[in-house]
């Protein structure tokens, strides 16, 4: 199916490192392409507000590695697992009798370049945290128990992972990825309702088809193990103010059945919440071992467009696969 774009001026600015393709799709074929099921970010309540700060960042220098507490050293006894605790941290939780208020981190390689990251922190049920990854930064919240279960793409080998809460307490992990160099993985992080989403079209794919990964459609995993195909992690708390988030898309190049190329687009809605509005993002790429970033600040049009979606096809470079 054709799809109706129509290019837009938006009186606004693209900063970045190269030239991006900036496209406008008017609400009915957006309707068209997503239909009534598409995944929308969760609304954050109030006036439309611009990125947010950075969250916190732990100092690394009051953090020391250490071998698992108590009640962890099943965990820390895993292969590649290390578990660390913040030092010197400011103690400001609410005391839960019978438990201790530090906090932990856990982080395991459970395979596809991914890294089981475990966080406890009794004292800090229901609370809001910032994850750091070699330049990722996402908003998480721990349970009611103060616990988080996450599954972290891994961008490089080793893995160090830093959890921190809005006071200051947190802790670091480091971990080995096994096979990390067989996936190419790309993202794109941004803060509050700006409305990003990366689309993945796998193999000359068509918006809405089945190798159209993106949030709404993710893509199995199970198919990356068997080199058919690849997938897309959402990390963040939407439901959080002014939450940092990130889609993370992975592909088994190291293992692929196909060949071609992988058309990577980012995309964001204009909506009530980002419209004439200055929205910030920044895109991640692994190349070589190593993590390349490239800033993007984009004038959203007024507020009767919503509905509309602005695409660049040129932020994030596509992927060139060669079959294995």
């Amino acid at each position: 199916m054709a799809y109706l774009k129509k290019i837009v001026t938006a009186g606004g600015t693209l900063v970045c490192a190269a030239s991006i393709g900036f496209i406008m799709q008017s609400g009915d074929t957006a309707n068209e392409r997503y239909g009534a099921a598409k995944a929308a970010g969760t609304s954050v309540p109030g006036v439309p507000q611009r990125a947010a700060q950075d969250g916190p960042v732990l100092d690394v220098h009051d953090i020391t590695l250490t071998s698992a507490l108590d009640g962890q050293a099943d965990v820390a006894s895993t292969p590649n697992t290390t578990t660390t605790t913040a030092l010197d941290a400011p103690d400001t939780g609410d005391a839960v009798p019978g438990r201790s208020c530090g906090v932990t981190v856990a982080a395991t390689p459970s395979g596809l370049g991914l890294v089981d990251l475990v966080v406890a922190a009794p004292c800090f049920p229901n609370e809001r945290l910032t994850v750091h990854h070699s330049g990722l930064k996402v908003t998480e919240t721990t349970d009611a128990e103060g616990n988080l279960d996450l599954a972290m793409p891994a961008l490089v080998d080793p893995a160090v992972i830093v959890v921190a809460f809005a006071n200051g307490d947190g802790a670091v992990a480091q971990t080995d990825v096994p096979g990390l160099d067989g996936f190419d993985r790309v993202g794109l992080q941004w803060s509050g309702a700006a409305g990003f989403e990366v689309h993945a079209r796998e193999f000359g794919a068509l918006y809405g088809s089945q190798r159209d990964i993106w949030a709404g459609a993710p893509g199995d995993p199970v198919q990356a193990i068997s080199g058919e195909g690849g997938f897309l992690i959402r990390l963040g708390d939407e439901t959080a103010p002014d939450a940092m988030m990130a889609d993370i898309y992975t592909y088994p190049s190291g293992a692929s059945r196909h060949q071609g190329v992988v058309d990577l687009s980012v995309e964001a809605e204009v909506s009530l919440f980002n419209c004439g509005l200055d929205i910030e993002a920044q895109s991640l790429e692994v190349r070589d071992g190593s993590v390349v970033s490239r800033d993007l600040t984009l004038a959203v049009p007024g507020c009767d467009t919503i509905g509309s979606f602005l695409v660049l096809n040129n932020l994030i470079e596509d992927l060139k696969v060669a079959q294995k």
